[in-house]
């Protein structure tokens, strides 16, 4: 049935010219829910399928698999007596099925309806969302790298040490520090590993009991404060100054013979470079504490300052941001921390050791000449992230990594050059580092909030950045463009963010508190969401038809 402009007509509501006649209840209930969100974002040219060409809608998979078929063949079990317990499932397992290609189709199709970094800039503040060179991917994919077993002989990996035993001679020059823990998780777990050996190192010298207070300052990361107390340390906090700086006098009036350390990160979460780093780590030293530095933003200065220069004692360094993989996606990541010569002797095992002819792993306190806290986990770590960063290391050499720190700082200050006349800089328009931090007070009076131009970044085509961090800054907006972006791409980023500014001053707020409107879905009622999560899907409850 078509209609004059030879495009076929709406379906109708009964009878058998509706198209969706002979569809199951629960197909039918999905085919209404793609309508109208085709309706509400296509005009006035909705499609029958919910699909907007190559825009596909994907319902979730317990909505169109089926419990009576699966697209692999299993074979019935033979007889055997459960070891359970009485523990044992009672019921099926309740998972639906598809064929192979409707399940290569849905999460095709799921990940079409997702942004990442091949997708275009992702310039989340304090994330290092970068390319992720395809170099370091093949060779992490390497026989020998890819599948190696962490209980295998020592004598069949002996290939995998010697490259951690690089990887860590890598990072202790770029540091200019003693030692290196690899096996750390990632950036937190890197902390907890950092702020153990102090705490091991403090109880060595016989105050454990009186050295029990961490100064944090308002600046640092948000794991800093938690990590510390998790350990039993009691957090003093370090005020923000209007400059977004830590200073050392407000650090002196805190210190005293109870205070183990300070957690620092630097460069700080304001995306600034602490410029009195070294005046600080003279006097939490002269305390008799030690300095621990949050080293997520390492990637801003490796090539230009090292860390054990500045009187760090203990670093972190994520490997999945700093070097090779982008940050985020939930792993795999790698957090190895560096020590000073104090604290050293109180690495984690294990640890690789070179032998005269061989390496070895020391797997056990016992066997360790040092005085080790202990373990913090069961193997030694993500062997696919030290292959992926010692490629990124050995690739681009030292010059090179110095350029990629430097092009951060460069990209980060011309979006911040870019944008000042327009976006307010909550600690004036001075330098910034590897990102650079907007407040929300260029938005006053025009009805649009941080989270309004977040939104509409998203119909733009670009990830959001990073909003409401960090806390010291009302209605913050923190963009790190990283190193890996042109000219070309950053000059098109900025003149984007330059049209929503001009839009959001010349009053169309439309454009922003009913964003995104070209998303696969509208914008959610978060707060809603955070207070009354749906955890678990149900099966909706069958929809009566109405008697003829």
């Amino acid at each position: 049935m078509l209609n004059r402009q030879g495009r076929p007509s709406a379906p109708q509501a009964h009878g058998v010219s509706d198209p969706a006649a002979g569809m199951g209840d629960q197909a039918a209930r999905l085919q209404g829910d793609a309508n109208r969100a085709a309706g509400s974002t296509a005009g006035s040219h909705p499609t029958f399928t919910g699909n907007k060409a190559l825009a596909q809608i994907e319902p979730l998979l317990f909505e169109i698999g089926r419990y009576d078929t699966t697209g692999v063949d299993l074979d019935e079990p033979e007889d055997f007596k459960p070891r359970l317990g009485g523990l044992e499932r009672k019921e099926p397992i309740g998972l639906p099925g598809l064929s192979e290609p409707e399940t290569m189709r849905h999460y095709v199709r799921l990940s079409q309806q997702n942004y990442g970094i091949d997708t275009g800039l992702f310039p989340l503040g304090s994330c290092t969302m970068k390319h992720n060179a395809r170099l370091n991917e093949r060779m992490a994919r390497l026989p020998g790298f890819s599948d190696v077993h962490p209980l295998q002989p020592v004598s069949t990996v002996q290939g995998a040490l010697e490259l951690m035993d690089e990887l860590g001679r890598y990072l202790i020059t770029l540091t200019n520090m003693t030692a290196v823990a690899l096996s750390p998780k990632a950036g937190a777990h890197g902390e907890l590993c950092g702020m153990m050996a102090i705490k091991a190192a403090i109880e060595a010298k016989g105050e454990g009991a009186t050295r029990n207070v961490v100064l944090v300052p308002d600046s640092a990361h948000g794991t800093n404060p938690a990590t510390a107390a998790l350990i039993g340390f009691k957090v003093k906090p370090v005020p923000a100054r209007e400059d977004g700086w830590v200073h050392v006098e407000d650090v002196k009036e805190r210190l005293g013979p109870d205070v183990a350390a300070i957690m620092l990160t630097n460069p700080n979460t304001c995306g600034l470079f602490e410029p009195q780093v070294a005046e600080i780590a003279k006097a939490i030293h002269d305390a008799g504490a030690y300095f621990y530095c949050d080293g997520a933003n390492f990637n801003a200065i490796v090539g230009k300052a090292k860390p054990g220069d500045l009187g760090v004692d203990a670093m972190h360094i994520n490997l999945h941001k700093t070097f090779s993989t982008p940050h985020g996606g939930g792993g795999p990541g790698s957090g190895p921390v560096v020590l000073s010569e104090r604290l050293a002797p109180f690495a984690p095992v294990p640890f690789v050791r070179a032998g005269k002819d061989s390496f070895e792993l020391v797997e056990q306190a016992s066997d360790a000449a040092e005085k080790p806290f202990g373990r913090m986990t069961a193997f030694h770590g993500q062997m696919g992230m030290y292959v992926r960063a010692l490629s990124y290391m050995l690739s681009h050499g030292s010059d090179g990594m110095k350029q990629a720190s430097e092009d951060a700082v460069l990209n980060a200050n011309y979006i911040r050059a870019g944008l000042a006349d327009l976006m307010s800089l909550p600690f004036g328009n001075k330098p910034c580092m590897h990102e650079v931090l907007f407040d929300d007070a260029w938005l006053k009076d025009t009805g649009v909030t941080t989270l309004d131009v977040a939104k509409a970044m998203i119909d733009e085509g670009y990830h959001p950045m990073t909003m409401y961090f960090p806390l010291v800054v009302h209605g913050a907006m923190l963009i790190e463009p990283t190193e890996s972006e042109s000219k070309a791409s950053l000059d098109l980023f900025i003149a984007m963010l330059r049209d929503l500014a001009m839009a959001a001053k010349n009053g169309d707020k439309e454009r922003f508190t009913g964003a995104p409107y070209h998303a696969p879905r509208r914008r959610l009622d978060e707060t809603r969401a955070a207070r009354s999560p749906v955890l678990k899907w149900t099966p909706p409850a069958p929809v009566a038809e109405a008697a003829e």
